[in-house]
């Protein structure tokens, strides 16, 4: 720990400790996390290597956000378009890619014969493990099973977080935030002005990926087969029509070698939990009917079978809290850099306006563009940051911004400005910021 985190922390401490006589503190931190995906990972570990005391809280029982809880089994944006994969995120995406290999997977860029872009394929189970391992070699206190339930603010600052867990409450103290939930669950409950969807409130479609089993390992996907059992299902009127009439995305799965499927695809009309409970369902529904439809029509797939769907369907878009400033899609097609740029967004801008028909545009300039500093702290609150889903971007941006790749460098970027701010005494230095992320091994 720094002398100047220590002195801040007793300061704090002493200055709770008088207004705060009736209500007992149960935990004190440098910096809370908020989400335990990509970007709260990237978060909590940047934070902690920057000599922070860290506190992760996840909803789930279990850490790596969409790769976890809803089967999105790729990294995306790890890697520039092009005809060979030219690293755009390093530091924390990288001792993760480092700890899975030491677990079995091969931690190598794949290129997607569908879209052309680089991914990272995972195994769910190892990701799980691997996360947890990383977190506890770095000493960072993590609540699984836990929400942020609520928040006290005087001003421009967060004092403290109510958490809500299998016990009960609690109360967390901390001196700087990050909001990683994905739905701008912190800032929320911190009185932050947000927005939901696009400017006319429209959510992108959400996607239900699928673990197939039973394939023979060695089988190669025949698309055209697949295009043509997609067609004949549409014309004959089947229960659920396919919008991804090319075949979507189907790949081999590492180690498994299970096929992973992303072909069903709902629309969102709100965040209520009415539309939540229709689109899981029906998104089972769908599952079981695209698999018993491969069984009858795809050679090879006789005896397959669904292994898994996550454990909740996978969401693209839910809430935009206010930023101090927003990338845009003028920004991300010119592949514009920036002095005060934390972070590189190399993913092209993918738009899920219409269930199953992907819009893709592609990252100008030298491939990135960057994510400026400002995009990553809340609009009214001085001591809160954002990684993930929900750092400032319009909506064309966002497309580009919101997979887990370049949520690890934007959690990253918010972890270490965090930390900075309360080893400065609340004080913002952009240049110091970047040259602790450069240090961190970051790619900026």
């Amino acid at each position: 720990m720094s002398p100047v985190v220590a002195r801040i922390r007793r300061g704090r401490r002493r200055r709770r400790a008088g207004m705060h006589m009736s209500r007992r503190v149960e935990a004190d931190y440098d910096v809370l996390v908020c989400g335990g995906g990509a970007a709260g990972i990237g978060a909590a570990i940047a934070a902690a290597q920057a000599g922070a005391h860290v506190c992760l809280v996840e909803k789930y029982g279990f850490l790596g956000g969409a790769a976890t809880n809803s089967q999105v089994l790729a990294y995306c944006g790890l890697f520039q378009q092009g005809e060979h994969p030219v690293a755009a995120v390093g530091g924390v995406a990288r001792e993760v890619v480092a700890e899975l290999r030491t677990l079995g997977l091969d931690g190598e860029a794949y290129r997607s014969e569908t879209t052309g872009n680089w991914i990272l394929r995972l195994d769910p189970e190892i990701l799980k493990f691997a996360l947890d391992r990383l977190v506890i070699r770095h000493g960072i206190e993590v609540f699984l099973h836990t929400r942020v339930a609520a928040a006290t603010r005087t001003g421009r600052m967060i004092e403290a977080v109510t958490l809500a867990g299998m016990d009960g409450r609690r109360h967390a103290v901390a001196e700087a935030f990050v909001d990683a939930s994905g739905d701008a669950n912190l800032a929320m409950v911190a009185g932050e002005s947000y927005q939901v969807g696009d400017a006319e409130g429209r959510l992108q479609a959400v996607t239900m990926p699928l673990r197939i089993g039973g394939v023979a390992p060695d089988l190669p996907i025949d698309r055209a087969r697949l295009c043509a059992v997609i067609a004949g299902y549409n014309d004959g009127g089947g229960a659920y029509p396919i919008h991804r009439t090319d075949g979507g995305i189907i790949l081999r799965l590492p180690l498994s070698r299970d096929m992973w499927w992303l072909t069903v695809d709902l629309g969102m009309e709100d965040l209520t939990s009415g539309s939540f409970t229709r689109a899981e369902m029906a998104g089972r529904a769908m599952a079981h009917e695209y698999v018993a439809l491969l069984r009858r029509e795809m050679p090879g797939f006789a005896h397959a079978y669904l292994v898994a769907t996550g454990p909740q369907v996978g969401i693209r878009e839910t809430r935009h809290p206010a930023a101090r400033t927003v990338l845009t899609g003028a920004d991300v097609v010119s592949g514009r850099q920036r002095d005060d740029g934390v972070a590189r967004a190399a993913w092209p801008i993918e738009l899920h306006g219409a269930a199953g028909r992907p819009v893709y545009t592609s990252v100008g300039g030298v491939g990135f563009a960057h994510v400026p500093y400002d995009a990553i702290r809340a609009a009214s609150l001085d001591n809160l940051w954002y990684g993930g889903r929900v750092i400032g971007a319009d909506p064309e941006a966002y497309g580009s911004v919101r997979v887990m790749g370049t949520a690890f460098a934007t959690g990253q970027a918010a972890g270490v400005a965090a930390t900075d701010y309360v080893e400065r005494g609340r004080r913002v230095d952009v240049a110091g910021v970047r040259d602790r992320l450069r240090a961190q091994d970051a790619i900026i």
